[in-house]
């Protein structure tokens, strides 16, 4: 393990005050999720199943927008691209607090199709910035400072939400991250190489699509999403080619086992999030989210520095295994303190599960469909996002706070199962 690449890409000045930029960039979205959800519980009064579908839309719709916002950055450049987010930013999230439940879904949909692209801005500037292997370690402290940001974010938010303010907080967030566009506007890293060869840049892609899902639990929702630049970008050139020269033939049983990972991965971090807000807000302890989360994230700092640093990978459908059955314990936390103790155990395995998934993929399928295998593995990773907040919310709702653990844990373990049993069969079969 060689932890000293961390301090000397540190000491470059330009790759740590973009790090510095982003991680200021995202505070205001990282608070914006506790308090949708609790905006939508206690000043709607609709269960979690509503606030976890509310999550699935703006999910959606940043999977969506994510393609046409990398493809804006590649050709106007980064200040003209960032005016339709900046502007919406304010508009939408000083709207939502102010509607039904009925005109908040498709006003979240929106949100999320023009939200701020912090997180590829960031990840397309590092690519540009570190050289060589530099990159990777570059992206893994990008998803350190990320993991910072969440332990502030949610903190927060649930201090203004249960103070009673969610109106006042959802305003504040869609403000401070026009805010924050504008002052990325201003700085203005680059995202492209002068004179940059095709080779170079399919390198950059491939280092960004392999450390962009090392993430903590608390941000996978834009981690997904934020794929598709990307993937999607490439594979739409990539898309007639490919289906010339032999289609989804790069689409093997191995491969599809992976993107079931990426979608369980997604699935149990994204119920995990809804229901330790749920087991909180339900127990009055809403004040103390943040308390949870910043042991959750801390936990997925850890384990992704541990298992960036080992030299032999691990199966990731066994990690993801221990991440799902990990997650069951949290169903019987009655406090914060031991909800936070209880959480560390899998957000240990968040980091390294999600980063050693992208990595087989990549290693699996050639350069030439690469970005297009990529798209689909983002694509994998938010359908599972966006499945485990209205599945954790609908147990929550029938069964109580411990619903959410036990519903998306116990899923996955069944997936794990499986995929192991699979797994098993077809390696006889092939002896």
């Amino acid at each position: 393990m060689n932890f000293a690449l961390y301090r000397e890409l540190l000491a470059i000045r330009p790759i740590r005050r973009l790090l510095l930029v982003g991680m200021i960039a995202r505070i205001p979205h990282s608070a914006a999720g506790v308090l949708l959800t609790l905006h939508i519980v206690l000043t709607l009064g609709q269960g979690y199943a509503a606030a976890g579908a509310a999550a699935a839309v703006m999910t959606i719709g940043i999977a969506l927008g994510a393609p046409w916002r990398g493809r804006r950055v590649d050709t106007v450049g980064l200040r003209t691209a960032l005016i339709p987010s900046v502007i919406s930013e304010t508009v939408i999230w000083c709207v939502v607090p102010h509607v039904s439940y009925q005109w908040l879904l498709p006003l979240v949909f929106v949100g999320g199709l023009l939200t701020l692209p912090i997180f590829s801005v960031v990840r397309q500037s590092l690519g540009v910035l570190a050289e060589g292997d530099q990159r990777r370690t570059a992206f893994a402290l990008d998803a350190i400072t990320t993991e910072m940001v969440f332990m502030i974010g949610p903190a927060a938010g649930a201090v203004v939400a249960t103070s009673g303010f969610t109106i006042a907080g959802l305003t504040v967030v869609g403000v401070a991250t026009s805010l924050a566009g504008l002052f990325l506007m201003w700085f203005n890293p680059p995202t492209r190489s002068p004179g940059q060869t095709m080779e170079c840049a399919e390198d950059e892609q491939h280092a960004a699509e392999v450390a962009v899902v090392a993430t903590a639990p608390a941000h996978v929702q834009e981690a997904a999403a934020e794929l598709a630049p990307a993937g999607a970008a490439t594979s739409a050139a990539q898309g007639l080619r490919g289906r010339l020269a032999g289609g989804f033939a790069w689409f093997t049983a191995t491969v599809a086992a992976l993107f079931a990972v990426a979608a369980g991965a997604g699935m149990v971090l994204s119920g995990t999030d809804v229901g330790i807000v749920a087991a909180l807000q339900t127990g009055g302890h809403q004040s103390e989210i943040g308390i949870v989360f910043v042991f959750w994230c801390a936990a997925s700092v850890v384990g992704g520095l541990i298992y960036g640093a080992m030299h032999r990978p691990i199966p990731p459908v066994i990690l993801l295994l221990g991440m799902a059955a990990l997650t069951l314990p949290m169903a019987f936390a009655h406090d914060t303190w031991t909800l936070a103790f209880v959480s560390v155990l899998p957000g240990l395995l968040c980091a390294p599960v999600l980063s050693a998934a992208s990595e087989k993929v990549a290693d699996l399928v050639s350069e030439e469909r690469r970005g297009e295998a990529m798209g689909w593995y983002g694509s994998a990773l938010t359908a599972g996002v966006a499945l485990g907040s209205p599945l954790a919310g609908i147990f929550i709702d029938v069964m109580g706070p411990s619903g959410g653990f036990v519903s998306v844990g116990t899923a996955g373990v069944v997936l794990c199962l499986v995929g192991l049993v699979l797994q098993q069969r077809r390696r006889k079969a092939a002896a």
